[in-house]
């Protein structure tokens, strides 16, 4: 069955690398040592991801975890340095999603996001209105790996769990995707997706990254 969507992961897909100088700020705020803020900042993001937690409450988690004491304003600070750490781009990906869409295929972004995050992009972002179909995990109170999550996209898409690729570059994710019929890569550049795209034999169906 032929591809008609490709649907993409937005952190480190469509976006690009964590901005290190927005991720270096969190670490000197907050005064905690560089290993163990990487294991809090995620273990309680799917609570964010999901709008179980808003900013405050995830930010005042991670202080209780860790011994330090966050007043009001410094969360606020955290949470805009937040929004800035996943608000840089992937130029060639996002080229390359118009490239698809030039080619008549739908394209799609379903990505684990919270709140505060999904205001800064839309505000900076004006490509993300050119998806045909947005799914965001804090709209829903579901995210990936939770197969409903992919279920939601697909019903949105119209389309078979067959007729659609997915990326992200996590493997749980993508595990989750295949495990419901999904087409799956994981992404790390898009010189890696080419070099896949060919291996697969997609290249019949899809335009290649540059």
């Amino acid at each position: 069955m032929a591809l008609k969507a490709v649907i993409f992961d937005y952190g480190k897909v469509l976006s690009g690398p964590p901005d290190p100088e927005a991720w270096a700020a969190l670490l000197r705020i907050t005064g905690i040592p560089p290993v163990e803020f990487e294991r809090v900042y995620w273990e309680h993001r799917p609570h964010y991801d999901t709008a179980r937690f808003n900013g405050s409450a995830y930010w005042q988690q991670i202080a209780r975890d860790t011994g330090i004491v966050l007043s009001d304003p410094t969360i606020e600070e955290l949470i805009g340095l937040d929004a800035s750490v996943w608000t840089t781009a992937n130029p060639a990906m996002i080229e390359w999603s118009r490239e698809v869409r030039r080619h008549g295929i739908k394209t799609a972004i379903l990505s684990n996001m919270c709140g505060h995050v999904y205001d800064r992009m839309v505000s900076v972002f004006g490509w993300l209105d050119e998806f045909d179909v947005t799914v965001w995990s804090h709209l829903l109170g579901i995210a990936k790996p939770d197969e409903a999550i992919y279920r939601n996209v697909l019903a949105k898409l119209k389309l078979d769990p067959i007729e659609t690729l997915f990326l992200d570059d996590k493997a749980p994710n993508v595990a989750a995707a295949r495990a419901i019929g999904m087409n799956a890569h994981i992404f790390t550049t898009a010189e890696n997706l080419r070099a896949w795209l060919l291996a697969e034999g997609l290249d019949r169906e899809l335009p290649l990254p540059v």
